[in-house]
């Protein structure tokens, strides 16, 4: 063998090394970027001041398929409007309830509250923050009602109305960048209060 042909043997050797690595990580990667976790960057000010324009987030889409959405968790789906687009907004009424906004505060009626408690976000919202608008959605059995932590900010159930779980995408698990916010992200629970 010639040095010539060996040198074509150890780079062919190389070559092939490299497309199993590639093929292995691809087999890896694949399954779980397009069915455990995706991507998402943060665009706007909706959600400050919990999460910021530019922040860069991992999302979920695992936990919703062995169980139901949680008050509380912040999540990202399709804009029904715009399918191509992505929201991230904080789920605050659940399937078969009512969300009723007045007088700058949320109210949720359902089964064990038919006459309506009051809404605590004091875990994640700022005390003195009103929500605005005069609003009542009565939410079918896979519905949700979205609201941004920016409540003047933001673009939410309060105008476009119910959000389908079929829309939702995932639910934010972890801060990527940036490095000084990194962090798993606990979603905080939401409270009810009598009126």
């Amino acid at each position: 063998m010639t040095q010539e042909q060996s040198l074509l043997k150890t780079a062919g050797s190389f070559l092939w090394e490299l497309i199993k690595i590639f093929l292995l990580a691809m087999v890896i990667i694949l399954p779980i970027r397009y069915f455990l976790v995706q991507p998402f960057f943060v665009r706007g000010a909706s959600m400050e001041p919990n999460f910021l324009d530019g922040e860069y987030l991992v999302v979920d889409e695992l936990s919703y398929q062995f169980r139901e959405p949680e008050r509380g968790e912040v999540i990202v789906f399709r804009f029904p409007g715009d399918t191509s687009q992505f929201f991230i907004k904080r789920i605050i009424g659940l399937p078969r309830e009512t969300a009723r906004i007045e007088d700058g505060q949320v109210i949720i009626s359902n089964k064990e509250h038919p006459e309506g408690v009051l809404l605590n976000e004091a875990e994640y919202l700022p005390a003195d923050l009103r929500t605005g608008g005069q609003v009542t959605i009565t939410l079918g059995d896979n519905e949700y009602f979205v609201l941004g932590d920016n409540r003047s900010a933001s673009s939410d159930s309060r105008s476009w109305g119910p959000l389908t779980e079929e829309a939702i995408v995932g639910r934010a698990w972890l801060r990527a960048f940036p490095f000084e916010r990194f962090g798993v992200l606990m979603h905080e629970s939401v409270g009810l209060l009598n009126l």
